[in-house]
């Protein structure tokens, strides 16, 4: 009976040893390692609307430990709008869960320094795509796929990536250190770039960010800081587990 017992409390020790870690919590390592929740899962704090004061009225809602955008009618950012960190980051680990429905696009914005005058439609900025490639007609457009979940949007197309299906979570990251740049996305790498060099300006030229409005306070992409940036194109996106490390 005893020997039981002891097998038993040692099965016990095990399955909480391995309980996956809660959504929106860091771990004691994660702590002292030095990541920040930017979303409690619980409030919108550390978040405002983007060339605004306050956090959208209505469209963006905390629910059930996630941020999600609602569907609208509208287009890029002219319903219920972009949201923007109230912090500035340069050098940065930064990861975020997403969870598409079907059709949906998105996207993770980072380096984003709101101009004056305001330009038309989402604040400027570089883009981790966030999309579903199958059913939403931005991932034929750009060049080789440009445009696809996990892209440097409309600049470098995602390689090698695999994402899961719609509906289920995929994670991002981006780490920024320096001028050089990359993206993951579950755990695999898919992008690397270094900022502000030949070939990133290179690239910039053959976009639509060529633009001389995307261009009017420097050169794009090559702010020395700028806010993370969740987008609103007018489809249903969820996310959760966003946190950053500044490097």
């Amino acid at each position: 009976m005893k020997k039981s017992f002891i097998l038993g409390l040692l099965a016990l020790s095990l399955v909480a040893a391995e309980k996956p870690q809660a959504p929106n919590t860091l771990s004691a390592q994660e702590k002292k390692d030095g990541w920040k929740l930017l979303f409690d899962g619980k409030t919108t704090n550390g978040w405002r609307g983007a060339y605004k004061d306050a956090f959208p009225a209505k469209g963006w809602n905390v629910a059930d430990g996630l941020l999600t955008i609602q569907k609208s009618d509208g287009s890029e950012s002219q319903s219920f709008g972009d949201i923007v960190t109230v912090g500035e980051y340069s050098d940065f680990d930064l990861m975020f869960d997403f969870k598409l429905t079907e059709g949906a696009n998105s996207g993770v914005k980072y380096f984003v320094a709101e101009q004056s005058p305001k330009p038309k439609g989402s604040a400027f900025g570089l883009e981790f795509q966030v999309l579903d490639d199958d059913k939403h007609p931005d991932a034929k457009l750009g060049r080789d796929g440009n445009r696809t979940v996990g892209s440097l949007y409309d600049l470098i197309p995602a390689s090698g990536k695999r994402a899961n299906p719609i509906g289920e979570w995929n994670t991002g990251r981006v780490i920024s250190k320096g001028k050089h740049v990359e993206h993951w996305l579950n755990g695999k790498k898919v992008v690397d770039y270094e900022r502000g060099s030949e070939k990133f300006r290179e690239l910039v030229a053959m976009s639509k960010y060529k633009a001389p409005e995307y261009n009017a306070n420097g050169r794009f992409g090559e702010a020395p800081k700028g806010h993370i940036l969740l987008q609103d194109h007018g489809n249903q996106v969820s996310f959760r587990n966003i946190k950053i490390k500044t490097l």
